[in-house]
Order: structure tokens, then C-alpha cells, then sequence
């Protein structure tokens, strides 16, 4: 093994414990590896991916080679016995995605389950990310996000599953392909309305770009200038929660008919989710009205 490793001479040589290692690789600009990480694919005595040829790319830019398997939707129930009886031999194994963060709309989470399940030492090295990164550069709210992955392909099934998101008021972020994105915009806007979304696309490489707009506003463009290249991610703004019109009082006096003033108060509250306070003082008036 060389002593320097893409420009870095301070490379840990201690030996690995045994155990599955969560590696995240670059999403497009190499340098994005992190030190810890190159530590770890040096030492590892064997890096499960998804594919050889892609991480072979990787490998060839760090300098050095390493004991390379795949690891995919197609192969990973048959493979993983084999990689947990490396690891009962004492063996490292490093699990890395084509790019980002295994698991992320990736392989992985079946073996994961299986190690956390027999007791088997497993972390995680975090680094690039693409959803998170989309996250940040959309300008729209981070405090509360959800990840949905793929859309479906299918209009129907893409077009159901943005309805369950509809009311839920967090922003939301999706992968699409560039063949399905002019598809996929038109059934958010028909499904979710003409909120704020953001495109992102080819972060960190060399034509990163970052379309912050509306649903609407995406649309058009990509029905003027077409699709663009490389790897998207739709940050789309959140929706407002809807509020149910409850009567308070008519739930109380039917609860209070049957219950004590405690027992009514808890089970409305449970019923509407509304504060404890608000339902004891409308409690109480009822109580006085007597």
C-alpha cells in the first residue's frame, strides 16, 4: 500500500475491528472524500458496492487497490451470509454506494438489519449527500424536511403517492431522472399546486446548477429548453397542514355524560390533539353552565 493516498501522507495503518463500516463516497468532485474515509477503504479487508466498474473509477483516482465485490438489490439476501461470516472471522467490510451515502435510495439496509440483529459491530462515515446538500442550496425551509426517494414511474402510482404527501406540512425532497422530470413536474403541480420548488442538478461537478422557482416556473422552462443532463433532486416547498374544524363542546358534553371531568378532558385531547389547557378551561364553562 502507498504512503500517500490522493495527496494525503497521514494515513492511519492500524488494523480495522472487525465489523461493517457505512462509507460515504464522493457525489461528484473526488476531493469530497473524506480523510477517515480513505482511511477505512485502505484498510478494509474487503468493500462491498454496487457496482465494480463504477468504485473501480474511485479506487484508480485514491491509488490503490483494494478486495472489491458487488453488492446490489439483485445479489444482496445471497450475499450476505458470506459477509457476515467475514466478519465472524474477524474481517472488516466496507459497504459503499455508486455515490453519497450507502442505504440512501441505495443497497444496503438488509445486511445492515441482519448485523444490528446478530450483534455485529456496525458504523457509519458520514460525507457528501446529495438530498442534504440540495437542502441547503434551495432557499427554502430545513428545520423540518422529508426524504421521499423515486417517484413512482407510472402517473398513477407517482400521482397517489404525492396525494398521502399533500397536507403534510414539511418541505420535500426527490430524486428524478432527467427522462421522467418534465412528467413528474406536471403531476406535483397538478397534485400539490404551484408551490415554491427548487431543481438541483450535477451538485458538486463541474455543471452544478440550481433552479430555485416555482412548480409552474420549472415546468415552463423544462417545456422550453427541455431536460437537463445528470442527476436531479426536487427540493419542493411545504404545504400547510390542515386544520379540522372540531366542536369542542359538543365532544365534551357527550364525554362528560359518561366520564368524569378528567377522564373527558383526556379523551378529547387525544381525540382533537388540541392543548390540555384549552379543553379543561371549555370543560370547566360547561361545568359553571350547570
Amino acid at each position: 500500500m502507498p504512503d500517500t493516498l490522493y495527496g494525503f501522507t497521514d494515513i492511519q495503518k492500524n488494523p480495522l475491528k472487525s465489523g461493517l463500516y457505512l462509507v460515504a463516497t464522493p457525489i461528484g468532485n473526488l476531493r469530497d472524500i473524506t480523510l477517515r474515509a480513505i482511511d477505512t477503504l485502505a484498510m478494509a479487508d474487503i468493500v462491498a458496492c454496487e457496482d465494480t466498474r463504477v468504485s473501480g473509477k474511485l479506487f484508480q483516482a485514491l491509488g490503490f487497490k483494494v478486495k472489491l465485490m458487488a453488492l446490489h438489490d439483485h445479489n444482496e439476501v445471497a450475499q450476505t451470509p458470506y459477509l457476515l461470516s467475514l466478519i465472524a472471522e474477524g474481517k472488516s467490510v466496507a459497504l459503499i454506494s455508486d455515490a453519497g451515502m450507502p442505504l440512501i435510495s441505495d443497497p444496503g439496509y438488509k445486511l445492515v438489519r441482519e448485523c444490528l440483529e446478530k450483534g455485529v459491530y456496525v458504523t457509519s462515515l458520514p460525507g457528501a449527500n446529495s438530498p442534504l446538500m440540495a437542502l441547503q442550496l434551495s432557499g427554502l425551509p430545513s428545520d423540518n424536511f422529508s426524504f421521499l426517494g423515486f417517484l413512482p414511474s407510472k402517473t398513477k402510482a407517482r400521482r397517489d403517492m404525492l396525494e398521502n404527501w399533500k397536507s403534510v406540512p414539511t418541505t420535500l425532497v426527490i430524486f428524478e431522472s432527467a427522462s421522467r422530470i418534465e412528467e413528474s413536474c406536471a403531476d406535483i403541480l397538478a397534485v400539490l399546486g404551484d408551490r415554491p420548488m427548487t431543481l438541483t442538478r450535477e451538485l458538486t461537478k463541474k455543471f452544478e446548477d440550481v433552479w430555485p422557482s416555482t412548480v409552474s416556473g420549472i415546468l415552463e422552462r423544462l417545456r422550453k429548453d427541455g431536460a437537463p443532463k445528470g442527476e436531479i433532486v426536487l427540493v419542493i416547498g411545504r404545504g400547510e397542514e390542515v386544520q379540522v374544524e372540531v366542536d369542542v363542546d359538543a365532544m365534551l358534553k357527550s364525554a362528560l355524560s359518561t366520564m368524569t371531568m378528567k377522564e373527558a378532558v383526556s379523551a378529547v385531547v387525544e381525540a382533537t390533539g388540541l392543548p390540555k389547557k384549552q379543553i379543561y378551561n371549555a370543560a370547566l364553562a360547561l361545568k359553571n353552565e350547570d
